[in-house]
């Protein structure tokens, strides 16, 4: 599910991820508030000091907080999030999955609606744009 109108963050925007699978090259990471679309944290941006232990840095299973330095590919680092950036991230994503949850909720009770048949932002851009 996806908590924000963009479909992608946008450059230097916090996102959090789940870890999925780390590899020689990085770590590959579901954005969880973008319908959990797939990312990479390449080595060089998982820590601003030497990796000893890749193992003890990122798990898989784990939710982090990164920054989206470039669109289109989803590149993301950890080592340029701080952690007073950490905090706002997490309080940030804790607010918008309850919002997420209150809006299928409301959803799912509504008779005239499913809650699968939500309209998406898009198709509400789409809508106003047609009127």
């Amino acid at each position: 599910m996806r908590y924000y109108e963009q479909r992608f963050p946008e450059v230097d925007e916090l996102v959090m991820v789940q870890v999925r699978q780390i590899a020689e090259m990085g770590a590959y990471v579901k954005l969880l508030e973008y319908d959990n679309i797939e990312g990479m944290i390449l080595l060089s941006e998982l820590s601003r000091r030497r990796i000893r232990s890749i193992q003890k840095l990122i798990r898989v299973g784990r939710n982090e907080v990164v920054v989206s330095p470039n669109t289109g590919y989803i590149d993301l680092s950890k080592r340029r999030v701080s952690p007073e950036d950490i905090i706002k991230c997490e309080e940030r994503y804790m607010k918008s999955k309850a919002v997420a949850s209150i809006m299928r909720h409301v959803a799912s009770k509504l008779p005239s609606m499913d809650a699968d048949a939500a309209i998406s932002p898009e198709e509400e851009a789409v809508e106003k744009e047609t009127k």
